[in-house]
């Protein structure tokens, strides 16, 4: 299965089951441990407001934070993304001063049978389309340092370390690694 097979788009607020549901998934991925800061036991646990605010907060092209979908023709979300838009002179998730106008991709995720077959690009051209849009100088993204498979598609995606490692908060002697990919042109 390809990204031909399906349509990328931004969520709705409506669709927060959906949002929920892709989410839940993802965190029982086997990579999960390592791709997500929250476990399935905390997500399960979230009231339906939770998910309520969640997609209404990623559903507005106009605000700060967009979550994309690919979805297959029968209507299965197959992968997500969500970019946020960081503002200079604002602190980020970490407690880092954000320096310049950026985009920050989180929450990347397809489901392992359409996994190769383009999807997570598709998911990332939308992403950034929409984030260049906004006025972002450059894209970063936040990835443990042991998930040599999502780096190897960061890379290919253009993104490239920065050089700055975080702590892994709660995960004693673990980090994760910024990269970044600027905008050209």
């Amino acid at each position: 299965m390809s990204s031909t097979d399906v349509e990328i788009r931004s969520i709705r607020a409506d669709e927060w089951p959906a949002v929920k549901e892709l989410r839940l998934v993802s965190l029982q991925d086997p990579a999960a441990p390592v791709a997500f800061l929250e476990t399935y036991e905390e997500a399960v646990g979230r009231p339906d407001s939770f998910w309520q605010e969640r997609a209404a907060g990623g559903s507005d092209p106009e605000g700060g934070v967009l979550q994309f979908v690919a979805e297959a023709s029968d209507g299965t979300w197959v992968g997500s993304v969500v970019m946020l838009i960081e503002d200079a002179g604002t602190t980020d998730w970490a407690g880092f001063p954000v320096e310049r106008r950026q985009g920050h991709v989180v929450g990347v995720f397809v489901r392992p049978e359409w996994r190769g077959g383009g999807v997570t690009r598709a998911l990332f051209d939308a992403a950034l389309e929409w984030a260049w849009g906004r006025g972002v100088e450059a894209v970063r993204l936040i990835v443990h340092e042991d998930n040599p498979r999502a780096q190897a598609f960061y890379r290919k995606a253009g993104f490239v370390p920065s050089g700055k490692v975080v702590p892994l908060a709660g995960h004693e002697g673990e980090n994760e690694l910024e990269f970044v990919l600027e905008k050209t042109g």
